[in-house]
């Protein structure tokens, strides 16, 4: 129940100070500060997002990446001051999770409601997918009224990206043939190769806690395999990481043992961003020497490139046996690198000893989520606030790719969502 003279759902417990702007009759009195507070700009959306789907950073240009960052800001801005940002007044917004998910899962519909679009997920066990329907009829099927389709498929290498391609490619079919009454909009969830929502939020976080992007140039980020007691953790985080920082001018060491490589593609096409920005790219065999001097530390595990290909074939054939057997053999290899974890001592070694710890979590939490892991429970708690404010950056990454693939003139929504000044309901 609200009570009179209290924002709606504060209800008697005490009163929030300065979390929303005065208001009067639901109205903010004086809107001009926040239109100023806007940092999308008129023409800010290019042929590059608009209709586009967002399947790799590398695809897309800085100035796009650029306004998606912008946007994600503009919209939390308006979240925060408690103006609704839905610019949708119905749709669909498809979930397709073909692997376990909690953040990502929960941005994507955070992100589809905070717009105004309901969010129905794709449950292939409960579709006729199960039956055997196929990738094309599917697509068509699920996408009559629906505006945007998030996908997750990381478990196949040289299945996931492709797979989000091939619903692409019906989808443009489905509405070249007057099938639907527009094309919906892809977004990658993470795929094998990439994991850009993860990478974008991260880009934000550093974005924020470093003050602009400009002043990333220069500086070092370690993106370092750790220790974990799991195996065949995908590569799309690590890649995501070096495919976006090396862009920025940042100078970035890629640390892992001896045979924990990354897909060979995308370790290449770092080293020649880095070369066009200015900044850096270097691979390294101890996570000491890439923590050394680093502004910024990544410490995750992953599986193996060659690893990852022998399990995608054994998945694809339903072989459980030799899935068993490839798992004993990989715990065992990761088992001789379990000095691979972020401890306070390494953290001593960074920039003034105090660099930024940064992960896309769960991280495994030696003595707490596990026995040994990825980080000392020192320096995860040292960083927790830090690291659930990088992930809280991820629903507002996605709903920015969202409206860029809906609307031509991303800036002139947002500001008639000022203008229009609807105050959320709580």
């Amino acid at each position: 129940m609200n009570c009179p003279g209290l924002l709606p759902g504060v209800g008697n417990a005490g009163k929030i100070v300065g979390l929303y702007p005065k208001l009067t009759n639901n109205k903010i009195l004086n809107m001009n500060p926040i239109l100023n507070e806007l940092k999308t700009k008129a023409g800010a959306a290019s042929q590059n997002l608009f209709g586009r789907d967002f399947l790799l950073t590398w695809e897309k240009s800085l100035a796009d990446l650029e306004t998606i960052l912008t946007i994600a800001e503009d919209l939390k801005m308006l979240r925060d001051r408690n103006i609704s940002p839905r610019c949708f007044d119905s749709g669909l917004a498809i979930s397709q999770f073909r692997d376990n998910s909690t953040r990502t899962r929960f941005s994507f519909a955070s992100a589809a409601n905070l717009l105004g679009l309901a969010v129905q997920d794709l449950d292939e066990g409960k579709s006729q997918i199960a039956h055997g329907e196929t990738v094309r009829e599917t697509s068509a099927m699920i996408s009559f009224l629906s505006d945007i389709i998030g996908i997750r498929d990381d478990m196949f290498l040289g299945a996931g990206n492709t797979y989000m391609r091939e619903v692409g490619s019906a989808l443009d079919e489905a509405f070249a043939d007057g099938v639907l009454p527009n094309r919906p909009g892809i977004i990658n969830l993470q795929c094998d190769i990439d994991h850009p929502t993860q990478s974008m939020a991260d880009l934000l976080h550093l974005k924020t806690v470093f003050g602009s992007l400009e002043n990333l140039k220069g500086k070092k980020i370690a993106m370092t395999w750790a220790y974990s007691p799991s195996y065949g953790k995908p590569l799309s985080v690590p890649q995501g990481i070096i495919g976006l920082m090396t862009r920025l001018g940042m100078k970035v060491d890629l640390a892992y043992p001896e045979g924990y490589g990354l897909i060979p593609e995308v370790v290449d096409l770092a080293g020649q961003q880095a070369s066009g920005s200015g900044g850096g790219f270097r691979v390294v065999n101890t996570m000491e020497e890439a923590f050394s001097g680093a502004d910024i530390v990544y410490p995750k595990s992953w599986a193996p490139f060659g690893v990852m290909q022998r399990r995608t074939i054994l998945l694809q054939n339903n072989d459980y046996d030799g899935l068993k057997t490839l798992e004993k053999e990989c715990l065992a290899s990761n088992a001789r690198y379990k000095n691979w974890e972020c401890t306070e001592e390494k953290m001593k070694v960074t920039q003034e000893g105090k660099a930024l710890y940064m992960h896309c979590l769960p991280a495994d939490i030696s003595g707490i989520s596990c026995k040994e892991g990825e980080v000392e429970a020192l320096v995860f708690e040292r960083y927790r606030v830090p690291l659930y404010k990088q992930a809280g950056f991820k629903p507002y990454i996605i709903a920015a790719m969202m409206l860029t693939n809906r609307f031509e003139d991303p800036a002139g929504v947002l500001r008639n969502l000022v203008e229009r000044n609807n105050i959320r309901t709580v």
